[in-house]
């Protein structure tokens, strides 16, 4: 690769502040280098060494870029990966795929840790929570009867349903459907489960 130069660096910077601008989310490497006319490869090797020199944040992740006007504008934030999709059906394997990341509020999302699920589906319609929607989740608590989680079932599978506790007799957990229309008293029942977080918060687009 040719000697790396300011110019091409201000440029970088320049890109991704504008793109976060117009899109609210950094480009990711791949778009970085598209924007400046440049190889994947070298951008890559621009973030690393723009890092190293402190003037952007980038620790090798597709989109886990700041620069210091976005470290500006999302004071109070932090990053939240927006991971694959979930079914609000029957239960599928989720997909574990990071696309893009989003910065949520503090004073709004509060501390901890969280990532966010696309859903797709109908059958938690009844707790508000629609085909195309994102949900926070949070992972760093612990689920209580009535939460709405992420559970991962015994086939390694995944699915977004309200926990209904744990059937003492057959040491069972109980997930829950919410749409009676479509699925009156529809509930799963499994005594393997993992539950990967729970759902505090839900996005919709208007």
């Amino acid at each position: 690769m040719r000697k790396m130069n300011s110019e091409m660096m201000e440029l970088i910077i320049s890109y991704v502040d504008q793109y976060f601008c117009e899109k609210h989310v950094t480009p990711s490497v791949n778009e970085i280098a598209q924007g400046v006319d440049i190889p994947k490869t070298t951008a890559y090797r621009y973030l690393v060494e723009m890092d190293n020199r402190g003037m952007i944040e980038y620790d090798g992740q597709s989109r886990a870029i700041n620069t210091p006007m976005i470290n500006k504008f999302t004071t109070g934030s932090a990053p939240c990966p927006v991971v694959g999709s979930i079914p609000c059906g029957t239960a599928e394997e989720k997909e574990e795929c990071i696309r893009e990341y989003i910065s949520l509020p503090v004073s709004l999302f509060g501390k901890g840790e969280f990532y966010i699920l696309e859903t797709c589906g109908d059958s938690m319609v009844d707790a508000g929570i629609d085909d195309g929607d994102r949900v926070v989740i949070r992972m760093d608590c612990e689920a209580k009867v009535g939460d709405i989680v992420v559970a991962l079932l015994g086939d390694n599978e995944s699915t977004l349903k309200v926990f209904g506790g744990i059937d003492a007799e057959n040491q069972e957990a109980i997930l829950l459907y919410r749409n009676e229309a479509v699925y009156p008293g529809k509930e799963i029942r499994t005594k393997d489960l993992i539950v990967q977080g729970v759902a505090r918060h839900v996005i919709k687009a208007l």
